[in-house]
């Protein structure tokens, strides 16, 4: 079910319709039961679409209202044409309501009352779904609404009542989301990055359209300004990085209770509550195709002869989508089950690494100090070895040293000693054979002489050479003190 909330400071403007040649189709009976006088109204304000999170959308008894909202209506069609487009159903309308917002120049909503839950359930049936005008791509979606409240205060219509979420108002936007979500049955578009029916609206008033549109302008995070793993938000069009960046789309999820994400890269929607994927398309896996999950026929009755269903095929697209939603609700029960169980033992682990190596961090300081101080005191223990081998060595040196500059003198001594002794034995020699020449020459004169009677009884005297080295008067000398 729905909940609308409008953010207007203004109030209803009756508004003048012409009422020729839209309503050429009814019975007196018809005529009858219906409003002669429909009220048709304008007023100006923020509309914020909310739905219950209990149970999914689904066109039963409980679901419905005789109050119908209708999201978007291209500004092309004006109010004359969009009564025109109801038809007969017209004269079943209680009161009409035009909800224009200033921001939003390309569409505007639609509150429709009618007399009871027949003539609206007939009216949701036959126009829901419809395309506003054959050659366009716009296409009416209406919505049953639980309750409508007018507010002035901007806080009151964004919070979102108990039990309820808020979807945006962007009639593309709906649509991506699957029909569980959005309560939008149908679609005839994927609304691709490359759809050109996202340009029929005038001006893209919606700021996530004009992102998965507009593929010229580069978007970033509007806090930390990355471009990778960008995801905008559905309902305010915020932009943020993912969780596997800085988390910034996730924190705004909190922050707002925005639940609807759009990735900007595959156009993916992800709820965060529910935390899975609530987009309506889906990749095939035989051709990798966007395909659309089957949705639910339209009418009220059995068989309606219209969208080519019937009760079996129901039944069994019903029971299909029901094990398919067992299988991904275990799936993703499991999955966090698992996640859980995995997270709480590697955080014990992590707990328990920690512990022991906070406890063995002083052990191992203790145990590296005691060890560096032992290698120390073993190094100080061979230098100091060495230092008593090293003043042994040099005190044997400066006793082998004075030993040996004795040794030294004493045979300098002898040395000096020997020259002498050979310098006396030399003068003495020399001395000797002097003398023994100057025999020999006084033998051979005499030899020579032919007087020898007149040598006879002289006298020898010895004769000094004129010519007489210094070495030779040193011998004398000493000759001379030996003899005397």
């Amino acid at each position: 079910m729905f909940v609308l909330r409008v953010h207007s400071v203004d109030d209803n403007h009756p508004i003048t319709i012409e009422e020729a040649g839209f309503c050429t189709v009814s019975s007196t009976a018809t005529r009858s039961r219906a409003n002669p006088n429909p009220k048709f109204s304008e007023r100006r304000g923020l509309v914020h679409l909310f739905r219950g999170t209990s149970q999914s959308y689904q066109q039963n008894p409980n679901s419905r209202s005789t109050c119908i909202f209708v999201v978007a209506v291209p500004n092309y069609l004006s109010s004359d044409e969009f009564v025109r487009f109801c038809g007969s159903h017209i004269d079943h309308v209680e009161e009409l309501i035009f909800i224009r917002n200033d921001a939003m120049e390309d569409r505007y909503s639609v509150l429709i009352k009618l007399v009871d839950q027949l003539t609206a359930d007939e009216f949701y049936s036959n126009l829901n779904g419809k395309r506003f005008s054959p050659a366009e791509a716009e296409v009416c979606h209406m919505l049953f609404m639980l309750s409508v409240e007018y507010t002035e205060l901007a806080e009151i219509a964004s919070t979102p009542p108990a039990g309820f979420t808020e979807l945006p108002t962007c009639p593309i936007c709906l649509e991506r989301l699957d029909p569980d979500t959005s309560g939008i049955l149908s679609t005839i578009c994927d609304h691709s990055f490359q759809c050109s029916c996202t340009a029929k609206w005038t001006v893209l008033s919606c700021q996530v359209c004009r992102f998965c549109h507009q593929q010229d302008e580069r978007p970033t995070c509007s806090v930390c300004g990355t471009v990778e793993n960008l995801w905008v938000c559905l309902i305010c069009g915020f932009v943020g990085c993912g969780r596997y960046k800085e988390g910034h789309a996730v924190r705004h999820w909190k922050d707002t209770q925005h639940w609807y994400s759009l990735d900007l890269r595959t156009q993916q929607i992800w709820d965060y509550v529910g935390d899975n994927y609530v987009h309506r398309l889906n990749q095939s896996k035989a051709d990798g195709k966007l395909v659309e999950m089957n949705s639910p026929c339209m009418s009220h009755e059995a068989h309606c002869g219209t969208c080519e269903c019937s009760e079996d095929s129901g039944i069994s697209g019903a029971l299909f989508n029901s094990k398919v939603e067992a299988i991904v609700d275990e799936y993703n029960r499991l999955l966090a089950t698992q996640l859980e169980t995995q997270r709480q033992y590697y955080e014990s682990l992590l707990a328990e690494a920690k512990s022991k190596r906070e406890s063995l961090i002083p052990e191992t300081v203790e145990k590296a100090v005691a060890s560096k101080m032992q290698d120390i005191q073993n190094e100080l223990d061979i230098c100091e070895e060495a230092k008593k081998a090293v003043a042994d060595v040099n005190s044997k040196l400066i006793k082998n040293q004075e030993i040996m500059r004795k040794k030294f003198k004493e045979i300098e001594e002898r040395e000096i000693t020997s020259l002498r002794l050979r310098d006396a034995t030399i003068l003495d020699l020399e001395e000797q054979i002097r003398d023994l020449t100057v025999y020999i020459e006084a033998q051979k004169t005499l030899t020579n002489m032919t007087d020898s009677d007149g040598i006879k009884g002289g006298t020898v005297l010895p004769v000094s050479y004129q010519q007489s080295s210094p070495t030779n008067t040193r011998r004398h000398k000493k000759s001379s003190r030996r003899k005397n």
